[in-house]
């Protein structure tokens, strides 16, 4: 009975979380006239697929916008591993004065290109104490032995620590991904091109190009945005739970 009435709870759980996934997805398939019809019916009397998807995908540039996204979001998960992952194992394994201490550059001169969208995200604090809990962990003696081998430091990082630490990557790049592909308010302030606009700003974008008044291409353009990031972590959710199962495990 219990079990039955757990499952009941979670099965409820799950309707209330998806159903503005599928509300959005069913207002994409409709017809002007059906979205403000009196009635709530999330199957179509009439579908406008083809209609509101082109205009999804003509109104803006929106393979342009998805690839933007991909490109920032991929740029900076590899750039945040890039050097966190070194700082992180300094951290756990190094002694030197002034570690404790962090430096910030300012970025001036990159207004509307890609790379404002990546240079201030590229240094991550969270990353880097995701990895130096995971390697702090790594038995010294695996280092020692490395070091005993000739392997200089930054051999280390790459050879050593980095596919002992792959678990770790994996869950904070999901993270990343998550967090950059959803962020609105950075490349509203730095970018003014819908050529250079990342998901959420060309949703933006193509709300006033359509003077915000069109719902069933809005959510049609909604859906397009969104389901990459939904596709994204179904496939990593395995390798997210395991890594950060094993980095609590191994703090």
């Amino acid at each position: 009975m219990t079990r039955i009435l757990r499952l009941a709870v979670l099965s409820a759980g799950a309707v209330l979380v998806l159903f503005p996934f599928l509300f959005m997805l069913s207002t994409s398939l409709k017809p002007q006239s059906e979205v403000f019809s009196a009635g709530l019916s999330l199957i179509p009397s009439h579908w406008a697929i083809v209609e509101n998807y082109g205009k999804a995908f003509t109104r803006i540039p929106m393979a342009r916008i998805l690839l933007n996204g991909v490109v920032v979001c991929a740029s900076i998960v590899a750039f945040q591993i890039v050097f966190a992952l070194p700082a992180a194992y300094a951290l756990a394994k190094l002694r030197f004065r002034g570690r404790e201490l962090y430096a910030a550059a300012r970025i001036t001169g990159l207004l509307n290109t890609l790379a404002v969208l990546v240079v201030p995200f590229t240094l991550s604090v969270f990353a880097i104490f995701l990895f130096r809990q995971f390697i702090k962990a790594i038995p010294d003696d695996l280092i020692l032995a490395a070091r005993s081998d000739g392997l200089s430091e930054a051999a280390i990082v790459w050879r050593i620590i980095l596919p002992n630490a792959w678990p770790a990557a994996s869950a904070f790049a999901i993270f990343s991904v998550v967090a950059h592909w959803n962020d609105l308010y950075w490349p509203l302030i730095a970018i003014s091109k819908t050529q250079l606009a990342t998901p959420p700003l060309g949703l933006l974008f193509f709300r006033a190009a359509e003077a915000g008044d069109d719902y069933g291409a809005l959510m049609a353009a909604t859906v397009v945005i969104t389901m990459p990031l939904i596709l994204f972590f179904l496939f990593a959710q395995r390798l997210f739970i395991e890594g950060m199962t094993m980095t609590g495990l191994k703090g």
